[in-house]
């Protein structure tokens, strides 16, 4: 945990721009495996985490904003579960170093919130992604589980959004941790992979170091030979020789900040030159976003950006044509560049995701695409000092997608079908960094994780 006199300040700034009314903050519970004794390893919830800090299930909190009154809601231990998990600090113990005074029994939780309803006071709750806190919503409001999520408070999800959004400088040290272990993981992976391996020998070997050097992944492994399978889960494939590989993965540190590394690179260690050519483009595509984010600056500006270099690359292979401005802008890129640039991060992997993004990325005066890869930015809005996002082009082959557009005749003024065909089955390319604005651009965070051609061959070659 931070010092007590962070969620200290976070919850007194929190309280001032809501103004009134109740706040409810419903934390994780631990969630059964195949039964009940037999959990997942319990991941608290992100906004509970930000508020209180507190990292153990069955935890709820109530702030009366217009009492003051902050309460944190759970059960002490009993002896039986002693015996099994050991002495554990109480509920108030663990309240009390996060600056909250008053506990009460998780049961209490419901009496409260029924004398606030009877009183007709208003009380501010997030969207639920779990369906045990859906339910008790339920419970708790009257609000029926098919719905609770319309009741939602968007002002209480703007507020949070806003605190959240722009990190602090511990924050920052923290995914700087995560980095860190990124950085492990995958220069491990460039060493350990070889020819023969299957895709889940790797995987399992980097997965294991995220749990030795933090307290584990931040989302599950992508690592494939598919590169063009943008959210690749399946380890089933043998790696060859003259295969690219990318890996995108993170870490958690033990306060659960996060990191989101990609890095894409030769099983045997040496780029083909038509590989090192569709890697140089992405390259430069991500050194140029890098570059072009700044204070003030749309990321969907940066997005384009990066999307106008990869054109440009590709017109230079042959494999596109025409005004690459043009192309951009009617979205003929999306053929190999069919997602967003980038994403928000902190103490989630997609930061506050499960606020749903237009509530965050997008306003009133931006709204979202409708264009195949562009609609898929999840955000967009002006940068800010402080805010932390990652920033990851690509290059894709994707055959059913390439077969679709060419039998649509889709943008043929822009797209070289019988050049692109012959990349058939190349897989995909994606580097991706995590950077923060500052006050005059951005810059990367972390311990730098090799990219250029060069570096990427000489780590790729020393096997381990």
């Amino acid at each position: 945990m931070f010092n007590s006199k962070v969620y200290i300040q976070r919850r007194k700034e929190l309280k001032k721009k809501i103004g009134s009314g109740l706040i409810l903050f419903l934390g994780n519970n631990e969630a059964p495996m195949n039964y009940t004794d037999n959990t997942y390893s319990f991941r608290q919830d992100s906004t509970f985490l930000y508020y209180f800090g507190i990292d153990r299930p069955e935890l709820a909190a109530l702030i009366d904003i217009d009492e003051d009154k902050e309460t944190v809601y759970g059960n002490d231990i009993s002896i039986d579960d002693v015996v099994w998990v050991g002495p554990q600090p109480t509920v108030k113990q663990r309240a009390s170093k996060c600056g909250v005074k008053l506990t009460s029994p998780a049961n209490d939780l419901e009496t409260a919130c029924l004398n606030a309803i009877k009183q007709g006071r208003k009380i501010h709750f997030l969207p639920q992604y779990r369906y045990d806190n859906i339910l008790k919503i339920h419970k708790l409001l009257g609000i029926g589980s098919k719905h609770s999520n319309d009741y939602a408070s968007t002002k209480l999800i703007k507020a949070i959004a806003d605190q959240r959004m722009i990190k602090s400088k511990e924050e920052i040290a923290e995914i700087e941790k995560a980095i860190d272990i990124s950085y492990e993981m995958q220069t491990a992976a460039m060493r350990f992979a070889k020819p023969g391996m299957l895709e889940r020998d790797v995987m399992g070997f980097i997965a294991g170091l995220s749990m030795s050097l933090g307290s584990g992944l931040s989302f599950p492994i992508i690592f494939s030979r598919h590169g063009e399978t943008l959210h690749n889960h399946s380890y089933g494939n043998k790696l060859k020789a003259g295969d690219l590989v990318v890996n995108d993965s993170g870490a958690e540190t033990e306060m659960h900040y996060a990191s989101d590394i990609t890095r894409t690179f030769p099983v045997s260690g040496k780029f083909s030159p038509r590989q090192k050519d569709i890697y140089e483009i992405v390259l430069i595509s991500q050194l140029t976003a890098i570059a072009e984010t700044k204070p003030k600056i749309p990321f969907k500006s940066v997005h384009l950006k990066s999307a106008e270099v990869i054109a440009e690359g590709l017109k230079a292979l042959g494999l596109m044509k025409g005004n690459i401005k043009n192309a951009v802008e009617a979205g003929a890129h999306a053929l190999f560049f069919p997602h967003g640039l980038g994403h928000l991060m902190g103490l989630d992997v997609h930061d506050m995701e499960n606020f749903g993004e237009n509530n965050f990325g997008y306003d009133n005066k931006l709204k979202r695409s409708t264009q195949f890869g562009l609609k898929y930015l999840r955000y967009a809005k002006p940068l800010v000092p402080g805010v932390v996002l990652t920033v990851e082009p690509g290059i894709y082959f994707i055959p059913k997608l390439m077969d679709k557009w060419r039998s649509e005749k889709k943008f043929t003024e822009f797209i070289n079908y019988d050049k692109v065909d012959a990349y058939r089955g190349f897989g995909g390319v994606r580097i991706e960094d995590d950077i923060v604005v500052t006050k005059n651009g951005s810059r990367v965070i972390g311990r730098p994780i090799p990219k250029a051609v060069e570096d990427v061959e000489e780590i790729a070659s020393d096997k381990i």
